[in-house]
């Protein structure tokens, strides 16, 4: 299977190639936005598609030719602005699977925030809310498609070294996660069909990741 993932250069992206290069039956082709950000995945022997997120759906349909699946693991991060929200975490994302149904590719991880409801944008800090709106609509717009989509809700996410283990559900208590933990995550929601049509929350936890996806 391969697998377009989306965001390959941000923190969860590149421990995502990684993993993904080193089992038998993935391999992944990293969508990033500049040339110099290639070296790292060619270095793993992932092949590159230079897309910016906020171009047209064709140029990321044509980034998803002849992949079998796509992961959405870009994000606008911490420190822009209300527009950057807007035009990465909800436009990039919606186009991203507008893209995947041009593309013909059915399945579709989106990695989200740890609550998307309505009751998590009222509730949010002025800052904030922006950013779970911005999820909570591109979220809802996966679940109108019928794409063989999961969505991925991780609590606060750090950058630990990763434990392999996790606790994931429908409802999980707030807490933290590795990045390096969620990317494994996406790699056994890859490995297992029975995530397709599903949501969970993800946090650090004693049951090992194989387990934990088995279980949702």
């Amino acid at each position: 299977m391969k697998v377009l993932v989306v965001g390959a250069n941000g923190q969860i992206g590149k421990h995502l190639v990684s993993f993904i290069q080193d089992t038998d039956n993935l391999e992944a082709k990293a969508m990033i936005r500049k040339q110099e950000q290639a070296s790292f995945f060619e270095d793993l022997g992932a092949e590159t598609a230079i897309v910016d997120l906020e171009g047209g759906i064709d140029t990321i349909a044509n980034a998803a030719e002849g992949v079998d699946a796509i992961v959405f693991t870009a994000g606008s991060g911490p420190h822009t602005g209300k527009d950057k929200t807007i035009m990465i975490d909800l436009d990039g994302a919606v186009k991203t699977i507008e893209a995947a149904k041009a593309a013909g590719v059915k399945r579709f991880i989106m990695i989200s925030s740890f609550d998307t409801t309505r009751e998590a944008i009222q509730g949010a800090p002025s800052s904030f809310a922006p950013y779970v709106a911005a999820k909570h609509y591109a979220d809802e717009w996966l679940k109108r498609t019928d794409l063989d989509y999961t969505i991925i809700h991780p609590g606060a996410l750090t950058n630990d070294e990763g434990k392999g283990q996790v606790k994931a559900a429908v409802e999980v208590d707030r807490g933290e996660v590795p990045r390096e933990d969620v990317a494994r995550v996406i790699v056994a929601a890859l490995e297992n069909d029975s995530t397709v049509g599903k949501e969970f929350q993800l946090v650090t936890g004693t049951t090992p990741v194989k387990d934990a996806i088995d279980s949702i």
